[in-house]
Order: C-alpha cells, then structure tokens, then sequence
C-alpha cells in the first residue's frame, strides 16, 4: 500500500492512540492530523516526524473539512459524536474511505421522526459509497467495535441463539478507584455526562422493553457482573438499543433476552441515578445570576477541573469487552462467551480506552489501504475478517480468550 495518504479527523486522547499506530504502518506516505485546539501544531510538531502534518480545522465548518478530507485515501474520524453523520455525508461526496470510531446515527435520538430520517440518510450514504466504490467502517473502536467483531464470533458458535448480553467498559482498576464516585476519566468529559441520559432497548422474554433515559441507573435496569479476574463485583446498566443489534445479527426472530451494558464499581449507578433525576445531565440551559450554564457543562467542567477524576502516574485503567450468547448447538443448550481485557500500558502511558479505540480504527484503516477489507458501502464492525483483526490486536498486546460450553437455560445476564 504504498504512497498512501491518510487525514486523521481529531487529536484528543483516542486520536493520540490512533496516531502512534498509523506512525508505524507501512506504505502510508503522509498522515494529514487535524484540530483546533491551543499549541495543537506545536504537539504535531514535537513529534518530529516528517510524515505527518498538522492542519488547524474547525469541524464545525464544512468547507475546512472538505478541503482536509479531499483526495484522502482514507480518513479515521476521532472527533465529537455530533460531528460523526456530517463526516460520513462528506465522505459519500467526495468519495473518500473512512473509517470512524462512533455511532453514525444518534443512539440517544429520542424523536422518532429523527430517528427514521437519520437511517434513511444512511441508507442514502451507503448507495453512494457503493456506487462510489468506497467503504464506510463505522462505529469500530471499543464499544461500539470489538463488542460487535466479538459479538460475531460468539454468535457463530451457536446454530439457534435464545440470549445475548454483551459488556463495553472503561473504569480504573480497584486501587485506583480512589474518589469519591470511583471512576476516573479517559474520554471526554462532557462525553461520559451525555452518555448517561440516554434512552435504551433491552429484550425480555421476546418483547423490546424501553428504558427511558433517567431510568438506566435504577436498581430494576442494574445488575451485577461478578468476574474473578477483575477483582470484585462489577454493576451494570443499559447502553444503547439491543433490539437495533438484535436485528443487525440477524437473531431478533429467536432472542428472547437481551442487552447491552455498561459496567463500573459499585455505587457508581446509585450516585449518577441521583444526578439524572434531578437534573444535571440536562443539556438545557439554566439561569445562574447573569449567565446561562447547561447543567452538562457545569458537571463537566467540576469534575474536568479535579486531578483527583483523571489518573495519575502508574495508575491503570481497564477496558472490558464482554459478549455472552446462549441457545442451541446441535439440538443442545449452548453457551459462549468471548471477551477481552487490557489495561493501560504504564511504558508508552497510553491508556487501555486509548489502546481499545485508537487501535481498532489505525487497523480498520489498515486494512482497507492494503485491500483486507474491501466490502463497499456502510460496513459493521461485525462484516471485519475476525482472524485478521484479533491477530492485529494481538500484536499491540491486546488478546482475547473463549469460553464454551453446555448452558444451564438461564436467560437474563
């Protein structure tokens, strides 16, 4: 792959992850990085490495990222999941590749009006990358991504699957859960507030059931994860639209439980489930004296200003991707589960969310250059080569295991 040209659309912490892994690859001739933020040129420059390029890009406007983004023989997009539709509408038209780590739709879309016109759009999308001969690699970083390449591998094993539960999380290792909510952050901030009002769909007993966005912390929609290797009990709670999944997999006909969760320390469900309800996850502004402050920024802003939030030197966090199908194998009940553990690499510094989504898109973007994925159109991280892609995580150190065997019919997680 030779001479290629590569535009990285964001420099934060996933972007910096992404970035020492294109660095590495073969054949890439130029890597084109992209930001706004103060003394970004200076860090590119820092580097010292003459294959890569900084150019100052406001995402917000159009025109600065159709000219980055034109002629590119793939672009990786790390930035603000706002930003994810209008970078893949510019992809179709000036049809580039691009792979991108987030959700191309609004998982949190609430109005359903939106929602349909937002997957006409995509369906629009792929048409064109079709027609275009270019490939659109979404929502390929940790979750959503190798939850997905996992879930795939794990849903292969079955002949009939009844019940699928699969896990995506980013939380500091025991001892370094040491504040006051035990979690600290390795993305954005305002990012992780957002997350946390959003609506979700579980499946019970065959039926899609809503979970309305204040309610994904309540004690009905938790559960506990108890794995040893962790150290202690993990608690769970809906993330996202499982049905939408279920319907992805091709498994909606027979799964009659199902769900996809996010997992912290104890206690982190009851604190946040306090916030929601009365208020501070609310992106709608409130008079405070003369300014008008959404309760979003506000928490942002608290908790990105405190040292004790983020790590500290030797301090780790743990990413989890966990996928557990259960059904029929050959007539009897079957149970698989495959999952991944990494923690942050204390030498380069890079965390384990840097290393599980900065990785995968670098790889992702690898392999549509050099030809290993060549499927056009909108492609699901569950359509990636599964050996290829685990065997590339394993070389950067990140592995996965597999569990199988006879199943007991319990259903729920």
């Amino acid at each position: 792959m030779a001479g290629k040209r590569v535009v990285q659309l964001g420099y934060g912490m996933q972007g910096k992850a992404s970035l020492v892994d294109l660095v590495q690859a073969p054949g890439i001739d130029e890597i084109v990085v992209t930001d706004c933020y103060p003394g970004f040129e200076a860090d590119i420059a820092a580097l010292g490495n003459p294959r890569v390029r900084a150019v100052k890009v406001d995402a917000s406007r159009r025109e600065e990222l159709a000219s980055v983004m034109a002629g590119a023989d793939v672009v990786v997009e790390l930035l603000p999941g706002l930003f994810a539709l209008p970078v893949a509408q510019l992809a179709a038209e000036l049809g580039v590749n691009l792979v991108s780590a987030m959700y191309l739709a609004n998982p949190g879309e609430q109005d359903p009006a939106r929602r349909e016109a937002n997957f006409r759009e995509l369906a629009r999308i792929d048409a064109v990358m079709k027609e275009k001969g270019k490939t659109i690699l979404e929502e390929f970083g940790m979750d959503p991504g190798i939850d997905l390449v996992l879930g795939r591998k794990c849903l292969d094993g079955l002949d009939e699957v009844q019940a699928f539960h699969s896990y995506g999380a980013g939380f500091p290792e025991l001892e370094a859960a040491n504040n006051p909510i035990r979690y600290k952050f390795t993305w954005s901030v305002i990012g992780v507030m957002r997350s946390y009002l959003r609506p979700a769909v579980v499946i019970k007993e065959g039926r899609d059931v809503a979970v309305k966005a204040d309610e994904m912390f309540s004690p009905a929609n938790t559960h506990i994860l108890d794995l040893p290797e962790m150290g202690g009990p993990l608690e769970c709670f809906p993330n996202g639209d499982s049905s939408h999944f279920a319907r992805a997999f091709g498994i909606r006909e027979t799964v009659k439980s199902m769900g996809r969760y996010i997992c912290r320390w104890p206690g982190h469900a009851a604190f946040w489930g306090v916030m929601a309800k009365s208020g501070f996850l609310s992106d709608d502004p409130i008079r405070v004296g003369d300014c008008e402050v959404a309760p979003t920024a506000f928490c942002a802003a608290l908790f990105g200003s405190q040292k004790q939030f983020f790590y500290g030197e030797g301090e780790r966090d743990v990413a989890l991707v966990r996928t557990d199908a259960r059904g029929l194998k050959d007539g009897k009940p079957w149970r698989v589960i495959c999952q991944v553990i990494d923690k942050r690499d204390l030498t380069t510094g890079l965390t384990a969310m840097q290393r599980t989504v900065g990785f995968p898109v670098s790889i992702g973007a690898q392999m549509i250059l050099d030809g290993r994925l060549d499927k056009k159109g909108i492609v699901s991280p569950s359509e990636v080569p599964f050996e290829e892609f685990m065997q590339e995580l394993g070389r950067r150190g990140i592995t996965w295991n597999r569990e199988e065997g006879p199943w007991d019919g319990r259903m729920e997680p």
